[in-house]
Order: structure tokens, then sequence, then C-alpha cells
């Protein structure tokens, strides 16, 4: 049984920074993909980050030069690093798990087997 348990989330004003953490359990960190995706309120949820068993890493586009996604295999943890916020990160923001995963299923929800349950991100105006 996989388990994912995110941390970390809140509000924060616009310019400001969180720190996301997840702990994963049940399953090797080492030798599977974390990644943070985030789904605002009637949107579809949408990939942000991963960091695969090799260490490299991918973003989305938007969160390039903001976010740094990384990993501590010893402890099982996965971070996400987000600073100068912006009101367009307001979302819930999950993590998620997968052994396996190729370059060109990275990014996509159905990749992942094992997911959090969700710590809210709210940055205000």
């Amino acid at each position: 049984q996989v388990h994912l348990v995110e941390s970390g989330g809140g509000l924060v004003q616009t310019g400001g920074s969180l720190r996301l953490s997840c702990t994963l359990s049940g399953r090797t960190l080492s030798r599977s993909t974390m990644a943070w995706f985030r789904q605002a309120p009637g949107e579809e949820r949408e990939f942000v980050a991963a960091v695969r068993w090799t260490s490299t890493t991918h973003y989305e586009d938007s969160v390039k030069g903001r976010f740094t996604i990384s990993r501590d295999n010893a402890n099982n943890v996965a971070y996400l690093q987000m600073n100068n916020l912006k009101p367009e990160d307001t979302a819930v923001y999950f993590c998620a798990n997968g052994m396996g995963i190729i370059l060109s299923s990275l990014r996509q929800r159905s990749a992942y087997d094992s997911w959090g349950q969700g710590t809210q991100v709210t940055v205000a105006s």
C-alpha cells in the first residue's frame, strides 16, 4: 500500500514563498518518480513539477525559475519550494508517485498510481 501525505500549504501574499512537503510510505522513493500537480476550482488537475529516480527535474513553463522540486531519499520526502508566488498559483496542490514513468508520460495524471490528499495554497493579491 502506497500512501502520500502533503503538508505546508497556506495563505501567502503575492511574491511570498511556501515550501510543500510530501512524505511517501509503502514504496521506495529512490526508485520512483515524484511529482506535484495542482488543481484550481473548476479546472483540470495540471502538472507542476516532477523529479525522477535519476534526480532529473521537470517543470511546467509557468513555474520555471520560481519553483524547485527536490527529494530526500533517505527520509522518503519530496519537496516543492515555491518562490515569488502569484495569485494564479492558487490551487490545491497534490503530490503523486509512480514507477517506471517514461519521459513522454511525465506530465500525465494517468502515469501516477498514488496520490496525496492535497494541500491548499492561496496567494492573495
